[in-house]
């Protein structure tokens, strides 16, 4: 037998090697939903989440609260407060944003028991790479937008041209790795990656809001407006009285109510928002019945002020519910802009003038823990001295850092609640003499005999009797530190500018740390008008972890990334940590029912009006 190999089968055993070993066939994935890192909770053929009830009656009305007020319906745009933007507003599973390609992260829908992953509602499907270089969302031919017309990927390509364009400057940080996006059909899109190995970008993507392009291709997107912009989601909003009142009203026949990622969820046929100014008469208004929900944000009113009729009489409860979510980065934050806070120092110098131990006790009735890191209650809190991973991370960097951060773990300075220390207030005069600030009569001056003051910018009134002792803190060493209080639309202009020395601040943080992270710490957007970046961190090793984090491949690189982040920044001492609290407070008429308060969200969209009462 002739054993010399015919040239044409050697030419398709060569032409099939160079197949097999091409990077277009690398592992393809195609998906119902997409997960971070790791594997999704939820199978392909699930019928609903584990924490709402999937035949939840419809019906009635809910009555909520919102703070401050508003003054456009875009809720992308740079200019104007929208009404997302208020306190709570997002928790009650209502808005103005369009509907996204997927849900559960990202502010529309966050997921209720997984920390990263994500779920198709306009996408049925997203397809991926194994190198995560591209990504292919596969659109529902059912999705409508209010008007009747379908949703296309020529909508979704559109949306992401005029968010990036026109949008919010975070739209452009979020997104600045796509390199291109092809329609390959009308439901079917391809973003393609600046680089490879970007598993988070596909997150961020799949949280992009779709908007109509028939209805904003002729309107000025960048425009305030208390024009209602075409939806696509659970609600439509009815009525609007600018700046003080919303009603929705739930889509009948709505083209997502059967979907598994919706069953459950959105069961009031209607809901009417009232905005506040003040929150004691925010608070008098739901003590009189005015509304149904009250998420309470201060201890003392939670200690002493829920002793009213309707609560002996059982008609509202008052319930602590312990969730999961890694709480907000609440802290006073240093406008490093300003010569007043260049100096680390100063910086901290400052933090030690704070009492938390005093204002906890005094103030709180002992209700809250000092927050002791960026991103409290969670894994991704530094503790300790760095070790491990974190450790490997750090150490390129040993002449960048403090010495003590690596030989002592971070601590913030405790009181027994009774007064700062002597030792700590020789401690922060020794600290501020090193920079240059030295007493001259009542106060501290620097060598051009300026003195030592600068203005803390509030918009909450209440947080003026918090402050209050801080700033006579301050005052006993010879720092004069007033406090400002604004109403919401010249705070926003102000903080869009950089316009202020100190602001107590609270960031939101996500499951999983990522790209806001990028919006609050990287250099890059410190002279961004507009940006997070409120403490003005211009730092390489800041930048440097950063990019690690967002190149994480694992939950185990993702949390050291986000650790070793923490220890610099808390090093560094841009801001002054305030405090936190690991559980829900809040108060709602017993007119309600709901199945369980997943670990991730309070889940109020999944509630609805008991049976036994009347429909409103």
């Amino acid at each position: 037998m002739d054993r010399t190999p015919h040239p044409m089968r050697l030419l398709l055993s060569l032409i099939l090697g160079l197949v097999m070993s091409s990077p277009a066939f690398a592992t393809l994935s195609e998906s119902h939903g997409y997960a971070q890192f790791g594997l999704l909770k939820y199978p392909a053929n699930f019928t609903h989440f584990d924490w709402v009830n999937p035949g939840a009656p419809k019906g009635g009305t809910l009555r909520v609260m919102a703070y401050g007020t508003f003054d456009t319906l875009n809720p992308y745009s740079f200019k104007g407060s929208s009404p997302s933007a208020a306190p709570n507003f997002l928790q009650y599973g209502v808005s103005e944003f369009n509907e996204p390609l997927m849900v559960g992260t990202g502010a529309y829908d966050p997921s209720g028991d997984e920390p990263a992953s994500s779920y198709g509602l306009i996408a049925k499907s997203v397809e991926y790479n194994e190198d995560r270089s591209w990504v292919v969302f596969n659109l529902r031919e059912e999705a409508r937008f209010h008007d009747g017309k379908p949703i296309t990927a020529y909508d979704v390509a559109f949306s992401y041209r005029t968010l990036v364009r026109d949008g919010h400057p975070q739209y452009r940080t979020n997104l600045q790795e796509v390199k291109r996006v092809d329609i390959l059909n009308r439901h079917r899109i391809r973003f393609v990656f600046k680089r490879a190995g970007n598993p988070l970008l596909i997150l961020r993507l799949g949280e992009l809001p779709v908007l109509a392009q028939h209805y904003w291709k002729n309107r000025d997107f960048r425009a305030t407006s208390f024009e209602v912009p075409l939806g696509s989601g659970p609600y439509r909003i009815s009525q609007v009285e600018p700046g003080r009142r919303l009603v929705f009203e739930r889509v009948k026949d709505w083209w997502g109510e059967k979907l598994p990622v919706n069953r459950g969820k959105y069961n009031f046929d209607r809901v009417e928002v009232e905005f506040y100014r003040d929150s004691n008469v925010a608070f008098e208004a739901f003590k009189a019945g005015e509304f149904d929900f009250y998420i309470e944000h201060q201890a003392k009113n939670w200690a002493n002020g829920y002793r009213f009729p309707a609560i002996a009489r059982g008609a509202v409860i008052r319930a602590e519910i312990p969730h999961q979510i890694p709480t907000q980065t609440q802290a006073l934050f240093m406008n490093t802009r300003r010569d007043t806070f260049a100096e680390r120092k100063v910086r901290e110098a400052l933090g030690l003038m704070f009492d938390f131990e005093w204002t906890n006790r005094t103030l709180f009735n002992s209700a809250y823990t000092r927050s002791s890191s960026y991103y409290p209650n969670s894994e991704f809190a530094a503790s300790g001295k760095p070790e491990g991973q974190e450790w490997l991370l750090l150490s390129p960097y040993r002449k960048q850092l403090r010495a003590k951060l690596f030989t002592e773990p971070f601590a913030l300075p405790a009181t027994d609640g009774r007064g700062i220390p002597r030792e700590t207030l020789r401690k922060a005069l020794g600290l501020l003499a090193e920079a240059g600030w030295k007493p001259s009569g009542q106060h501290l001056v620097n060598a051009r005999g300026e003195r030592l003051r600068f203005e803390i910018l509030l918009v909450n009134p209440n947080l003026e009797r918090i402050l209050q002792p801080y700033t006579e803190n301050l005052a006993s060493i010879g720092i004069q530190a007033t406090l400002r209080t604004v109403d919401r639309a010249q705070y926003k202009q102000r903080l869009d500018h950089f316009d202020y020395d100190m602001i107590l601040m609270t960031l939101p943080q996500s499951l999983s740390p990522s790209l806001e992270q990028q919006l609050y710490f990287h250099s890059s957007q410190a002279g961004v008008k507009g940006s997070k970046n409120y403490a003005g961190v211009r730092h390489p090793v800041v930048d440097s972890l950063l990019e690690k984090l967002l190149a994480a491949q694992t939950r185990e690189q993702q949390v050291a990334a986000a650790r070793a982040l923490d220890r610099v920044l808390l090093w560094q001492h841009y801001s002054i940590p305030n405090w936190y609290v690991s559980h829900h407070r809040l108060a709602y008429r017993n007119r309600f029912a709901f199945v369980t308060t997943p670990p991730y969200t309070l889940g109020l969209r999944a509630w609805w009006l008991k049976p036994t009462e009347t429909a409103r």
